[in-house]
C-alpha cells in the first residue's frame, strides 16, 4: 500500500480483523499491524508438540463463531472454513464412571439427566426458542437495532443470570450431574462462581450448545484468521507482521487508530497524550486469573471409563458442582487449587487431519493466581487420569504454557488472563472505563477494539467490529455500516 492509509489496526487476532474488515468493505485503505510473525492472535495454530501434531494454541471451540451476527454475516463456510461439529458438544465426567452429556439436541440431553430431565427441558426450552434474540442482543455490532419481539426473553434471560451458577443449578435441579453439567460450562468465564451473573454464562453456553453447537475447526482456528486475512487482501487491505507498536505518534496523520490491545498497552502508546482521569481509571481495570496450558500428542484415543466421553469435543473435568466451585474459587483468590478444574478438548474426535494416521492431539488448560509460574501439570494429568486411567500411558509428547509465558506469547493475555480482563458484572457493564461510549478515547480517531470492550471475551468479532462502526461514524460520517464484501 503506497501513501498514509485511512485507518491503521493494531493487533491482529480475530476482533482486530473484524475491524479492518468492516473498514474496508466501506472503501477505506486498510492496514493491520502485528507484532507477531503471523495473523491470528488466539487463533493461532502450530506444531508444538511433534511434527504433524496441529495444536490450537488458545482459541478451539467456537460456539461465538457459528452464531455470531460479524460471523453469520461474514459466512465462514463460503470462505473454505469448515465448523465441524462434535456428536456430543461437551461432556462432564463424574466418578464412578458416570457422566453428564450435553448433545446438540435439547430433549436427548435432557433425557440422560433422569429426574432432573423436566427441569432441564423448562430451563434451557424457552431460551433456545429465542436463541437468535438473545445472541444478537448480547453480541451484535453497533447501533443495529434488536427487533423487539425479543425484549420478554432477553429480559428473562437477564434476570435469570443475575445470580451465581450455584443459586440456578439448586433452583432447577436435583441430582449431581445436571448440575455439574451447568456449573462446568459457567466455569468458562474464570470468575469465582460464587459470584453474580455466573448463572448467565452458564446458561448462555448450555443453551449455544442446542442452538448452533460447540463446533471445532477443519485443521485448526488458523484458518478461520486466514480466510480473514485473505478477504482484507482481496479488499486491497495490507496486512504488517514482525512490527511491535510502541509509540502511537508512528501514526499521525492517519484519520482513524483501532487497537485490539489491552488498555495498559493503550496507556504505554499514548504516552503523555492522554489526561489523568482516563489512566486512573485503566489502572483500576482488573484483570483476572491467568492459566496454565497442557497441549499433548497421543498415541490412542483418551481412554474415558465412560466412553459416551470419547465422543465429545469438550470435556469438563471437576466431579461435582461443588468440587467444580471449589476449584475456581482458589485462584480467584489468589490460589493454587490441589484438584483444579480442569477444561480440555480433544479435537481429533471429529478431526483427524490434526494428527498423523492413528495419533491424535489433547489440550487442557487450569485457571491460576493472576501471573502464577506454578508448574500445574501434575495436577491436571492427575485430574485426567482420575475420570480416564491409563491416559499417561498414552501420551507422547507434551508442551507446557505457564500463565507469565501465555503473556509473552500474547501480550494481551496480561498475567495469562485469556479474557483481556475479569468479566465480572461491573467490568461487563463499563469496560475497559466507565464512559458512554467505551470504544472512544480521549485521544481523537483513536479507539480501543479489543476484548476489552463490550461484549467481551471469545471468538465473535463483535468487539472489532463495534469499534470499526463508531470509527466509520465519528471520522468518516458512515453512519450505516456498510456490509462485508462477499465471497469472490
Amino acid at each position: 500500500m503506497n501513501g498514509t492509509p485511512d485507518a491503521v489496526v493494531v493487533g491482529a487476532g480475530p476482533n482486530g480483523l473484524a475491524a479492518a474488515l468492516r473498514l474496508a468493505a466501506a472503501g477505506l485503505r486498510v492496514r493491520v499491524v502485528e507484532r507477531g510473525e503471523q495473523a491470528g492472535g488466539g487463533l493461532r495454530t502450530e506444531e508444538v508438540t511433534l511434527p504433524g501434531y496441529r495444536h490450537d494454541i488458545c482459541s478451539t471451540v467456537h460456539p461465538m463463531a457459528a452464531t455470531a451476527p460479524f460471523f453469520r454475516e461474514f459466512d465462514l463456510s463460503s470462505r473454505g472454513v469448515r465448523l465441524l461439529q462434535p456428536e456430543i458438544n461437551f461432556a462432564h465426567p463424574l466418578d464412578g464412571g458416570r457422566a453428564a452429556l450435553s448433545f446438540s439436541d435439547l430433549d436427548r440431553t435432557a433425557d440422560g439427566l433422569g429426574r432432573d430431565a423436566d427441569s432441564y427441558r423448562r430451563l434451557f426450552g424457552p431460551l433456545l426458542r429465542s436463541a437468535d434474540e438473545i445472541v444478537d442482543f448480547f453480541l451484535t455490532s453497533a447501533f443495529r437495532r434488536v427487533p423487539l419481539r425479543g425484549a420478554p426473553a432477553i429480559t428473562r434471560f437477564g434476570l435469570q443470570g443475575l445470580p451465581n451458577i450455584r443459586f440456578l443449578a439448586e433452583r432447577y435441579f436435583t441430582d449431581d450431574a445436571a448440575k455439574a453439567l451447568v456449573t462446568g460450562a459457567a466455569a468458562h468465564g474464570m470468575l469465582d462462581l460464587t459470584r453474580p451473573l455466573t448463572a448467565a454464562l452458564g446458561m448462555f453456553l448450555g443453551m449455544l450448545s442446542h442452538h448452533q453447537g460447540w463446533p471445532l475447526v477443519e485443521g485448526g482456528s488458523q484458518a478461520v484468521a486466514d480466510a480473514m486475512v485473505t478477504a482484507l487482501e482481496q479488499q486491497g487491505g495490507e496486512l504488517v507482521t514482525g512490527h511491535e507498536v510502541t509509540d502511537l505518534r508512528e501514526f499521525d496523520g492517519v484519520p482513524a487508530v483501532l487497537l485490539n490491545t489491552s488498555p495498559g498497552a493503550f496507556v504505554a502508546m499514548a504516552g503523555n497524550r492522554l489526561p489523568d482521569g482516563y489512566r486512573r481509571w485503566v489502572r483500576r481495570y482488573k484483570h483476572g486469573p491467568g492459566v496454565f496450558k497442557i497441549d499433548w500428542a497421543l498415541s490412542e484415543p483418551v481412554p474415558w471409563a465412560n466412553p459416551d466421553v470419547r465422543r465429545a469435543g469438550t470435556v469438563h473435568l471437576a466431579g461435582t458442582m461443588e468440587e467444580t466451585i471449589a476449584g475456581e474459587s482458589a485462584p480467584a483468590h489468589g490460589r493454587i487449587s490441589e484438584a483444579p478444574y480442569v477444561l480440555a478438548v480433544q479435537p481429533t474426535v471429529v478431526d483427524p487431519s490434526r494428527a498423523p494416521a492413528g495419533g491424535h492431539v489433547f489440550w487442557a488448560y487450569v485457571h491460576v493466581p493472576h501471573g502464577s509460574t506454578v508448574d500445574m501439570t501434575e495436577a491436571i494429568e492427575d485430574q485426567v487420569e482420575r475420570f480416564a486411567p491409563g491416559f499417561r500411558d498414552t501420551v507422547l509428547a507434551r508442551y507446557t504454557m505457564h500463565a507469565g509465558e501465555m503473556q509473552h506469547w500474547n501480550p494481551n493475555d496480561v498475567g495469562g488472563d485469556i479474557s483481556n480482563g475479569e468479566a465480572s458484572l461491573r467490568q461487563m457493564l463499563a469496560r475497559p472505563v466507565p464512559r458512554w461510549n467505551t470504544y472512544s478515547t480521549p485521544i481523537r480517531g483513536t479507539y480501543l477494539a479489543g476484548a476489552a470492550t463490550p461484549p467481551g471475551p471469545a471468538v465473535h468479532g463483535a468487539c472489532g467490529d463495534n469499534a470499526a462502526q463508531v470509527a466509520l461514524r465519528e471520522v468518516f460520517g458512515i453512519r450505516r455500516a456498510p456490509r462485508l464484501t462477499p465471497a469472490p
